[in-house]
């Protein structure tokens, strides 16, 4: 007995809604690599694509004529219809403001980058970051008229009333929604997804700057935790005796390792160091009492970092901030310290990598995580409620 019309016209959105999910989270594909990720046979993909191609939801982009391997028919790669849609990333750091547009296909179509105090109120970097996002529409010739959500990072994660305030700011002023997290953290999303071919699932990011914080990933996904704290490396306790933190205990990592704690503990050993410039000026030359510092403060990370990847097993360790690329040295002892902790499982030992993303990595994680979590976008006919989309193996390139 044939199914009524009814169940198959549903069987049949549902089956669109699997494919734009996975377009809309790992962009360009081929049929075969959508019949896969997906799990529809190839003559049903062939249908749906065809159907998606004739109401324009999706286009054909390239093929794969070159990294094909073999004789036979280039493959063509579909990508949803880059007009459909803009996603935005937002990433306020102590002392600027980045920001990242990405359309419907993945591409990043506009970046830019604004300063301001330290000090600065909120009121200040928000009127920043808005004037930042009319200036890359006018240069890029965007109109914000197809943004579909925006990711914004700030710094720490004390402060809820601070996260809620901008959240809803940039809610109301492009009528869309918004996610808001630690921008650190989205930093780390963007390193696990660094790479359209290579991805990384389990990873664990660690970045030393003027304060220390960091992210984890786990199963391809942000891992946030059950009240948003997950990630919080830089108050691990490394000296229970140690110098008193922001966060009120003693003896942090981020008393120890941040940009200036170390500059800090080479003036109180004798080296008169006032600025990462004049680190990396030592650090050069192989300043002894400089590389002294550095080892113990890498000693200090490499412990903690230790033990959360004895717990989380992880297929990597990311380091980033400034400090790492300054000093070297202190990249080399916690790749030691983590080797040492975890000699007893080789086979669990990590990858411990600085990072491959500068400072632009917080607002590309913001995209990441907006297409992660993204509904469907609602434009395209016969749209249906969203099912829950497989998890994003790229990131924006």
């Amino acid at each position: 007995m044939s199914q009524p019309t009814g169940v198959h016209a549903l069987v049949r959105r549902t089956h669109e809604e699997r494919v734009l999910a996975a377009l809309r989270e790992l962009g360009a594909l081929s049929r075969a690599d959508l019949a896969a990720r997906v799990d529809l046979s190839r003559t049903t993909i062939s249908e749906i694509t065809n159907r998606l191609l004739e109401r324009g939801a999706i286009i054909v982009v390239d093929t794969d004529a070159g990294s094909r391997a073999g004789s036979g028919r280039p493959a063509e790669r579909l990508a949803l219809d880059p007009a459909s849609g803009q996603f935005m990333g937002i990433d306020f750091g102590h002392r600027r403001v980045n920001v990242v547009v990405a359309d419907a296909s993945h591409d990043v179509i506009a970046f830019g980058t604004t300063r301001y105090e330290e000090l600065a109120t909120w009121d200040e970097r928000e009127r920043r970051a808005l004037d930042l996002i009319e200036r890359l529409g006018l240069e890029n010739k965007i109109h914000f008229g197809a943004l579909q959500a925006i990711g914004i990072g700030v710094p720490g994660w004390g402060d809820r009333a601070i996260a809620a305030g901008v959240g809803t700011l940039f809610t109301q002023a492009f009528g869309t929604r918004t996610i808001v997290d630690n921008n650190v953290r989205f930093a780390g999303l963007a390193e696990a997804l660094r790479s359209r071919t290579e991805t990384v699932n389990d990873l664990v990011y660690l970045r030393l700057s003027d304060g220390v914080g960091g992210g984890l990933v786990v199963g391809g996904r942000l891992l946030r935790g059950s009240t948003g704290f997950a990630g919080e490396l830089g108050h691990i306790t490394a000296d229970p005796a140690g110098q008193m933190c922001r966060c009120g205990k003693r003896g942090c990592v981020e008393t120890i390792a941040s940009v200036p704690a170390i500059l800090a503990a080479c003036r109180a050993a004798g080296v008169d160091l006032q600025s990462l410039d004049d680190l990396r000026a030592a650090a050069a030359i192989a300043h002894p009492i400089v590389e002294r510092v550095l080892r113990t403060a890498g000693v200090a990370v490499g412990r903690a970092l230790g033990t959360v990847a004895m717990t989380l097993n992880p297929s990597e360790i990311v380091l980033g901030g400034e400090i790492i690329t300054a000093a070297p040295a202190l990249l080399d002892q916690i790749r030691s310290t983590i080797t040492y902790e975890l000699s007893w499982a080789l086979d669990a030992a990590p990858l411990v990598r600085a990072s491959e993303l500068s400072d632009e990595g917080g607002a590309l994680g913001a995209v990441a995580a907006v297409f992660q979590q993204s509904s469907l976008l609602p434009t395209y006919q016969d749209a249906a409620d969203p099912i829950p989309a497989t998890p994003m193996q790229r990131s924006i390139s």
